[in-house]
């Protein structure tokens, strides 16, 4: 059996990639990235002189993909970065080349509300609706297994960037969550349920809400920050307007596709906008079970994961690519 994970110089492919290492022989597994020399080299080598297979296979390229999955069995496909056409375009592109070499399975990260309606007008929604779309289309057509992971909002990312923007705006977290409540989930606790996923635990065609452990608000996360930190930062809820205008403050570009050279985060206003708004709707405060399902574990909360990020005040982070 070989295990493939996409994506392993990023944050969740990462954690994927390192938890595989820990339960199968390491010439199981192909580790791909976008980028080959963008992989940290010791990393490289440590997995290579370990026996992975360690490939490029960017997004764009259905050959060079084809060639790197060749004589994997399974798969775990990372979402790419550019929202919007592109994305949809190279989530089509992984998954012809998974299915032309070979993979008969494909665990596939998703976002929470890919498959319902309600959820169209969040902006990173309908990329994964089509990719799920996709993903079943070619499953009937080819027979190709897979397994979903609708991802609800990373907690981390409330615990790291929204920390930062707020000390870099004067102690002020600007959102427009809101009062709204979310079960905001950690990457770790997604990482091991897309290991187990990608290992053959769990069913064949089925929807998996990764969802954290508790209802909490971002109001909550202030209070949990303020606490550890010493900080006195202060909870702004603004309208969809203000916030854009304040995320255009901070050089943050409205579209995917814009300027980010002298952003602080490598997310677009759409998206932050949207994602925070859903919040206050009620839509990403979903309850479900299905990690510890999954995994026999249930996710972290806020305050078990917030003090190990204590870096962003101690060392006053002001960029995303220092985020550990």
């Amino acid at each position: 059996m070989r295990y493939i994970v996409t994506g392993c110089d990023g944050k969740l492919g990462g954690r994927v990639a390192e938890i595989m290492l820990s339960k199968v022989n390491p010439t199981e597994l192909t580790f791909t990235c976008p980028y080959i020399e963008r992989l940290e080299p010791e990393k490289k080598r440590k997995w290579e002189l370990s026996g992975v297979k360690v490939e490029q296979a960017n997004y764009d390229s259905i050959e060079e993909m084809t060639k790197a999955f060749e004589g994997g069995d399974r798969i775990f496909i990372v979402s790419g970065l550019t929202i919007g056409e592109t994305r949809v375009r190279q989530h089509s592109n992984v998954v012809e080349a998974a299915i032309q070499a070979g993979v008969n399975h494909i665990t596939y990260t998703s976002f929470l509300g890919a498959s319902d309606p309600a959820y169209e007008h969040v902006y990173v929604t309908p990329d994964h609706t089509a990719t799920e779309a996709y993903i079943q289309k070619r499953h009937e057509e080819t027979g190709v297994d897979y397994s979903f992971m609708q991802d609800n909002l990373y907690l981390e990312n409330y615990l790291t960037t929204s920390v930062m923007l707020a000390l870099m705006s004067g102690n002020k977290w600007y959102t427009t969550a809101g009062e709204g409540k979310a079960t905001y989930i950690p990457k770790d606790d997604v990482a091991r349920v897309a290991a187990a996923l990608l290992l053959g635990k769990g069913e064949n065609g089925k929807t998996y809400k990764i969802c954290g452990s508790e209802s909490i608000s971002q109001r909550d996360i202030v209070d949990i920050i303020n606490e550890l930190s010493g900080k006195n930062i202060e909870y702004c809820p603004v309208s969809h307007q203000e916030f854009f205008e304040y995320l255009d403050s901070m050089h943050i570009p409205r579209e995917a596709t814009g300027d980010y050279s002298r952003s602080p985060v490598p997310w677009c206003g759409n998206d932050m906008v949207t994602n925070e708004g859903s919040i206050a709707e009620g839509l990403m405060n979903v309850s479900s079970n299905d990690v510890e399902l999954v995994t026999g574990k249930k996710p972290l909360t806020a305050k078990e994961l917030a003090k190990n990020y204590s870096y962003i005040w101690e060392k006053n982070i002001t960029n995303w690519k220092d985020v550990q």
